[in-house]
């Protein structure tokens, strides 16, 4: 499998491609990594340093792979914070000449605007683009609850409006969506859930809420199961093992003490998921 995957880079930790293309490697995936910023770490530090990489620049990387003739190969266009306005643009160029070279080839958006405790901590024309022009052309989303509410302007709480909302998503072009973070009022405490559908189905997993917040996580979550995904065909096993990776990744950050991920030791869980958590079919 190839995966086409336009994300940020950062020198230390693990955010965007540099969370997303190890866990990928590792399970044998050949991951053609293109960077639209390359910073020294994360912004969540509050100070960071290196360049933004302009969209025409980010363009011409793209145009050089096609040049080697190997748009024809990847199975999957990986997307996920965009640091700026024009990169969008470059992004849906790139999955349209990749769908003409493959035309079995899937875009995955990770539509990243926020959360829920934070709200929106992207620039204020991007969650707009993502939502009128980008998520239009994916085939699989990544939102979490809050940036589903924002794409569908609604407010997913339950079961009932969390799966409202995704038939929603869905209407605007994917055909799979998988919601990181489901928090539901009548749920276990000390519990959060992940929920995916698709044509097939909708199947919920819980597992135990971990008292941390790990930059990258995200980006590993995205990147596992669309690979999961393109490789089984079933949203039900992509996500029991992505849950299962993420969990043992989190788990292992949390025990170390450490702020940034624990990507590296961390690397059986992706290769061979614990399946320790059984998912739920809710429709």
């Amino acid at each position: 499998m190839k995966v086409l995957s336009i994300q940020s880079a950062v020198a230390y930790g693990h955010v965007g491609n540099s969370a997303a293309v190890f866990p990928l490697q590792r399970i044998g995936v050949e991951v053609l990594p293109v960077y639209t910023v390359n910073f020294s770490n994360h912004t969540g530090y509050g100070a960071w340093r290196g360049p933004l990489i302009a969209p025409a620049d980010v363009a011409e990387v793209i145009t050089g792979i096609e040049e080697r003739g190997v748009f024809g190969q990847i199975d999957a266009i990986l997307s996920g914070y965009q640091g700026g306005e024009g990169i969008g643009d470059v992004i849906i160029d790139a999955v349209a000449r990749v769908k003409a070279a493959n035309p079995g080839a899937v875009y995955a958006c990770d539509p990243v605007m926020g959360n829920a405790k934070s709200g929106c901590f992207v620039a204020p024309a991007i969650p707009i683009l993502l939502r009128d022009k980008v998520v239009p052309v994916a085939d699989i989303i990544t939102p979490n609850q809050f940036e589903l509410g924002f794409l569908t302007e609604t407010e997913p709480d339950t079961l009932e409006s969390t799966l409202a909302s995704v038939d929603l998503a869905m209407a605007m072009g994917p055909k799979t969506v998988l919601v990181t973070s489901v928090e539901r009022p009548d749920r276990e405490e000390g519990t959060i859930e992940m929920l995916v559908a698709d044509a097939a189905g909708a199947w919920i997993v819980q597992t135990p809420r971990l008292p941390m917040k790990a930059n990258g996580s995200g980006d590993v979550t995205a990147a596992l199961f669309t690979a999961h995904y393109v490789e089984t065909g079933s949203a039900k096993t992509a996500l029991e093992r992505t849950a299962s990776s993420v969990f043992d990744l989190l788990s292992l950050t949390l025990e170390s003490g450490e702020r940034e991920l624990q990507l590296i030791e961390a690397q059986e869980f992706y290769a061979n998921p614990r399946l320790q958590f059984e998912t739920r079919q809710v429709r």
